[in-house]
């Protein structure tokens, strides 16, 4: 019987004892050779690009020849103005791509005994980062959409008599929201949030090349799509799958969803609900890739983007 690749040494090439090892050395150079991997480790300046730099003696920080801008190995990056050591970030961005179905903030922080309000910033720092990844590009080949109502929660009634139909839209509190998700087969997956699945349209049509072929199921919503693309339909409620039509893929994106609502976060915010869909779609691009490699992914994304707008100091303040 063939092992699951999860299960197997190859998927296990990083380990979170073997980061809380380094000393503090160890992780500023791991930093280094990340945030400047394009030039062999070595750092430039990031205002002009000037590889004339000098280092100080009794900081970790670089000086310019160029311009005389100083700057650290996070300066303009998502980690800039850190307060924690650089060891106890790798450590959160091992613990966070080491969860295939997402990591809550207060286990993040009762892992690294850090305060709740500071791991949930750093957690949606590394989504921010994730998700402008995640974000770019265009599907093409064979593409499968789907929806899928979030949120909007209300409590059904006591008795067994006074209870409603909560999928109905009337029912609702008006904080749900439909996640689409767009899923090239064998490809990336980008999942767009709307109020409705039929305004997704516009978003499939942008981001889907207009020669592939897009499995759906029979919504209406996705009616006005046969004028742009081949479309393949499948009717659930006859066959999940017919003659090669079928949205498996999407579903399994959907199935990670839901497992890290339910079974980690227990409640996503309508405002972050796609910041944790782009975490959840790129750990679903990358399941069969080795946690050593999606570390180095995860921190090299975090230190090539700029200092976030949405998530400043250690709490949002909204």
């Amino acid at each position: 019987m063939s092992q699951h690749y999860l299960l197997s040494a190859k998927a296990r090439t990083l380990s979170l004892t073997s980061i809380m090892r380094l000393t503090d050395d160890e992780a500023h150079a791991t930093f280094r050779a990340i945030r400047w991997a394009d030039n062999g480790g070595e750092p430039f300046c990031p205002h002009c690009d000037c590889t004339a730099i000098y280092g100080f003696a009794t900081r970790n920080i670089w000086k310019c020849k160029a311009c005389n801008h100083q700057f650290s190995v996070t300066s303009g990056t998502i980690f800039s103005s850190r307060k924690l050591p650089i060891r106890d970030y790798l450590a959160s961005v091992c613990i966070f791509v080491n969860a295939v179905k997402g990591v809550s903030a207060l286990q993040l922080g009762r892992d690294l005994d850090i305060q709740y309000k500071s791991v949930f910033v750093m957690a949606h720092k590394l989504r921010e980062a994730i998700g402008d990844s995640q974000a770019k590009g265009t599907l093409a080949g064979e593409v499968e959409i789907d929806g899928a109502y979030f949120g909007g929660h209300s409590k059904p009634a006591n008795e067994k008599k006074d209870r409603t139909d909560r999928r109905k839209a009337e029912e609702a509190t008006g904080k749900r929201q439909s996640l689409v998700v767009a899923r090239e087969r064998g490809g990336r997956t980008l999942p767009p949030v709307v109020t409705k699945e039929a305004d997704a349209v516009p978003f499939i049509r942008q981001h889907v090349t207009p020669d592939s072929i897009v499995h759906a199921d029979e919504s209406p919503g996705w009616d006005r799509l046969h004028g742009s693309f081949e479309m393949c339909g499948t009717n659930h409620s006859v066959a999940y799958s017919r003659d090669g039509a079928c949205t498996n893929e999407a579903e399994s994106f959907f199935s990670r969803m839901r497992r890290a609502e339910l079974g980690q976060h227990h409640h996503i915010s309508g405002k972050y609900l796609l910041s944790y869909a782009c975490e959840m779609a790129w750990k679903e691009d990358n399941r069969r890739v080795d946690n050593g490699t999606q570390h180095k992914a995860v921190t090299g994304m975090a230190l090539a983007h700029p200092v976030s707008r949405t998530w400043a100091g250690y709490w949002q303040r909204t």
